[in-house]
């Protein structure tokens, strides 16, 4: 049965390296948001570091996922001090689970403060394809996909929340789990 993959990325308005009470706050939500969802029903697994410190994205080991990658629209720094990104990938049973995680609970709460924490930009920050059972995606397979989606739109092989697709690239509508307007 196939899983469906999920990356994330977004540009953060000051480094990760920062010792700004912001940057903190963005830390201690996320760690527990990433919690939370490890626990939720139909979470799979997400990428990890082997060790890493805060902001060694670019230089850890990532083990199964594969070398760090971004796209290439992010042009702030790539050392300890200088990143200012935050990415996830993350493997799924179904994208109903992934919704659930993402638009209840913690998470939920932290998306509604994501723009004190992200710069607006006029790219996408997520996107979906589904993998066969046993595939672990790689950065550099998000970095891809979330490219096709930004120049072509949502399609089988890379999508959103809101155009879905089914494992066999049939269009999938969410209506049942769609967000009301204002929490998109």
């Amino acid at each position: 049965m196939p899983h469906i993959a999920l990356y994330t990325f977004g540009v953060l308005k000051s480094p990760l390296a920062d010792p700004a009470p912001l940057t903190r706050e963005f830390y201690e939500t996320g760690e527990a948001v990433y919690r939370k969802i490890s626990q939720h029903p139909g979470y799979v697994a997400h990428a990890e570091a082997a060790e890493g410190e805060r902001g060694v994205l670019f230089d850890a080991d990532w083990g199964a996922w594969g070398e760090f990658a971004v796209p290439t629209w992010y042009a702030k720094g790539r050392t300890a001090d200088t990143t200012a990104l935050a990415a996830t990938l993350s493997l799924w049973t179904d994208l109903r689970s992934a919704f659930d995680a993402v638009y209840t609970g913690l998470h939920r709460e932290a998306l509604n403060r994501r723009y004190d924490w992200f710069e607006r930009t006029e790219h996408p920050n997520h996107v979906f394809w589904w993998v066969h059972d046993g595939a672990i995606p790689s950065w550099r397979d998000g970095v891809s996909k979330l490219a096709h989606l930004n120049d072509h739109g949502s399609a089988p092989q890379a999508f959103t929340f809101h155009n879905a697709f089914a494992p066999n690239g049939t269009p999938t509508r969410m209506e049942s789990i769609a967000p009301n307007r204002d929490q998109r």
